[in-house]
């Protein structure tokens, strides 16, 4: 099953369109299951009959099916891994120096291409889901280290920021006052892309010595573009979590293998990390 809700997801989404497996929810035309596979000889995994009320018989003969529990429980473990990764990073790296360099690189590039290939190639394997959430735990441990010993209390207030956020979202898909619809889901993408180009573009001209003030890095009153661009980064990234819920939603109801729950994890956890860094950007202009 493919999650919907983190940049490394959404490029896979967008770029992987007519790939095998499974299709995101809301992307299919009117009256087609948006879970419905490609023809046999594509190679994806084929869906088994249905029954009525929707129930679909486990697949090859008795695999067990997802439920949100194990979705739950696999989004956890990896909170588990990311967070003792990142409070090693915090306690044994230097702030600064080569080591906090190359672990800040290293962690970075390694964790960028592995949530690539995962989010690429649709990757269940447990074993490389957790490694990502180990890199991604000490890059998180060695840069909010640096804005903590900047900004006291300001790693507490983002972590606490996010999963409010993040809860906010489930009760409002919960309780329906934003739905997965296919024009909502096209929105988010675009917003999303949108906004991860920006990003990637301002980083190019930023290494080329040009400004163009989207990141403030200085240390006196913030540039007014640089809020807006965080604050669109905390609603974009709020949004896609409405796109991952709708995604799991339908997953369980259509009795998926219960390998795809590791899938969706990796997808809720790199949704919850793009929503940190955002979140931790807009405190430190905050407090300055």
């Amino acid at each position: 099953m493919r999650s919907s809700n983190p940049v490394l997801t959404r490029l896979g989404s967008a770029a992987g369109q007519g790939r095998t497996g499974y299709a995101q929810p809301g992307y299919a035309p009117p009256g087609q299951n948006p879970f419905q596979q490609q023809p046999p000889q594509s190679g994806g995994y084929q869906q088994p009959p249905q029954y009525g009320g929707g129930y679909q018989a486990p697949p090859f003969g008795g695999e067990r099916v997802m439920s949100l529990d194990d979705v739950v429980v696999r989004t956890v473990m990896l909170l588990v891994v990311t967070g003792i990764f990142g409070a090693a990073a915090w306690a044994l790296l230097p702030e600064t120096g080569g080591v906090a360099t190359l672990a800040l690189i290293g962690s970075c590039l390694a964790g960028l291409v592995l949530g690539l290939v995962i989010a690429f190639k649709r990757i269940t394997n447990p074993p490389l889901i957790i490694a990502y959430a180990a890199l991604q735990g000490v890059l998180l441990g060695v840069v909010s280290e640096f804005f903590e010993q900047r900004y006291p209390g300001i790693v507490m207030q983002a972590v606490a920021a996010t999963f409010a956020v993040f809860f906010v979202m489930a009760a409002l898909y919960k309780f329906r006052v934003l739905r997965a619809t296919p024009r909502f889901a096209k929105f988010v993408l675009g917003a999303l892309l949108a906004f991860v180009a920006l990003s990637l573009i301002n980083l190019l001209a930023y290494a080329f010595g040009f400004d163009m003030g989207l990141v403030d890095t200085g240390t006196d009153e913030v540039n007014p573009i640089a809020f807006l661009f965080a604050g669109a980064g905390i609603v974009i990234g709020a949004l896609t979590f409405i796109l991952d819920f709708a995604e799991i939603e339908e997953g369980v109801r259509q009795g998926i293998p219960e390998k795809f729950a590791w899938y969706s994890a990796f997808g809720l956890l790199v949704g919850l990390i793009f929503l940190y860094w955002q979140i931790l950007r807009m405190l430190s202009y905050l407090r300055r």
